[in-house]
């Protein structure tokens, strides 16, 4: 059913929570944040992440005081009954701290684990994008929609890293997608964070994305923008995808049968 008036009002004003938060990181941004171990890197990611939530969540605390509140970004799987924020704060956030431009805020209220409503602010271009389940996604106000790419052969495709240190498993079955999308696409981009190949999925301007593992903040944003934006989403191997599968597809219908031959050979 489409968003009532309440979560249209709603998203606008978490979109809003988030360009704050965007411009706070904004602020932020620049030079490159040396570090020489692990803790001195966890420690800047956390700087971020507190300095973006620090606006983030009493904002969307008083949106919706009865949602819960998603603490572990990282986190997969289902989530108990009721609504809940999934937020991710510094989307990107390794990319903010080496000086470049791909990162992003992101705040989604998911409902009896369906997401609900979702927006993405990219400080870099300025842009955010929105979506609300059953009234479509849009950027900076323009309706999105998907590409529509008909040959794999023809497309530009994407994936990214879901966490470091994966296991080898999710490791050797990420390289060999990449190496068999070498073979059948045009182009393949590979790169974090996960939910900016998801936008540009939902704005036509990337025909397929896919990655293995993931977390509930990477991927139910862009899943909910390029649903509402006419795409189609599944796990790797065509089967409708949940925050539980292990594999992530989303693209153009035209491509998305190709797409899944590929990644499942």
């Amino acid at each position: 059913m489409p968003g009532t008036a309440l979560d249209t009002d709603l998203l606008a004003q978490t979109a809003s929570a988030v360009r704050a938060a965007g411009a706070v990181l904004r602020d932020r941004f620049g030079e490159v944040v040396r570090h020489r171990t692990r803790d001195e890197l966890a420690h800047a990611l956390a700087a971020n992440d507190d300095a973006a939530l620090d606006v983030l969540r009493p904002r969307l605390t008083d949106l919706r005081p009865q949602a819960r509140w998603v603490d572990d970004e990282l986190a997969g799987g289902a989530l108990p009954p009721g609504e809940w924020w999934v937020v991710d704060p510094a989307e990107g956030n390794v990319n903010h701290l080496h000086g470049l431009p791909d990162w992003a805020v992101t705040a989604t209220l998911v409902r009896d684990n369906r997401p609900v409503l979702t927006a993405v602010h990219v400080p870099s271009t300025g842009e955010t994008g929105t979506a609300l389940a059953g009234a479509g996604a849009h950027l900076d106000g323009r309706p999105l929609r998907v590409s529509g790419a008909a040959s794999l052969s023809l497309s530009l495709v994407a994936t990214s890293q879901a966490r470091p240190d994966e296991v080898e498993a999710v490791v050797r079955r990420a390289g060999s997608s990449i190496t068999a999308m070498l073979r059948d696409a045009l182009v393949v981009r590979t790169s974090v964070p996960a939910t900016l190949h998801l936008l540009n999925v939902a704005a036509g301007r990337v025909d397929a994305f896919w990655q293995f593992a993931g977390a509930r903040a990477d991927l139910l944003p862009g899943a909910l923008l390029v649903t509402e934006a006419g795409g189609r989403v599944s796990d790797a191997e065509g089967r409708p995808w949940t925050p539980d599968s292990d594999s992530f597809l989303a693209s153009g219908p035209g491509v998305h049968a190709e797409a899944v031959a590929t990644l499942s050979r």
